[in-house]
């Protein structure tokens, strides 16, 4: 079982949203996440599409998010981002080479199948964003020092 990147990144683009406390453009999240531009705007339009995040034009325009952060649940952003792991329909589309199940409705597959989404679901659907904003302390922030040397100070510097 796994999460896609697409899930691991949107997410990680929410969160420094909801960190922010203010609206990001597409550059500041990507140079935050280390991410592509391209691939930061693919996913910000999945998430505005489903309607975490609002978007603003213009100068002072950029990404926040819709509602707050105790509002979200990660269970509905996931799902947004790349579906459940066990969707409705999955049997008849997965059903051999027949049109239908061989095992019908007394598959021990599809049992473990359910088990497995609703533990999942148990989880994330009570996590919200603000869960992981809590639990994430704030990414340290790189300080540019210009040191003012005077001439005899650089030329013992400079070897």
């Amino acid at each position: 079982m796994k999460f896609s990147a697409q899930e691991e990144y949107g997410l990680r683009c929410l969160i420094e949203i909801a960190r922010s406390g203010d609206s990001l453009t597409i550059p500041q999240i990507a140079e935050r996440e280390h991410l592509s531009e391209p691939h930061v705007a693919k996913l910000l339009t999945i998430l505005r599409k489903a309607g975490f995040i609002r978007s603003t034009r213009g100068h002072t325009g950029g990404y926040r998010l819709s509602s707050p952060p105790e509002q979200i649940a990660v269970g509905r952003v996931l799902e947004a981002l790349g579906g459940r792991l066990y969707e409705e329909g999955f049997c008849e589309r997965h059903s051999g080479l027949t049109p239908t199940c061989a095992h019908g409705s007394s598959c021990a597959v599809q049992f473990l199948w359910d088990d497995i989404q609703r533990a999942v679901d148990l989880v994330v659907n009570r996590v919200t964003l603000a869960d992981l904003l809590a639990r994430t302390p704030a990414p340290a922030k790189l300080v540019r020092v210009r040191a003012k040397f005077n001439r005899q100070d650089r030329e013992r510097i400079s070897v």
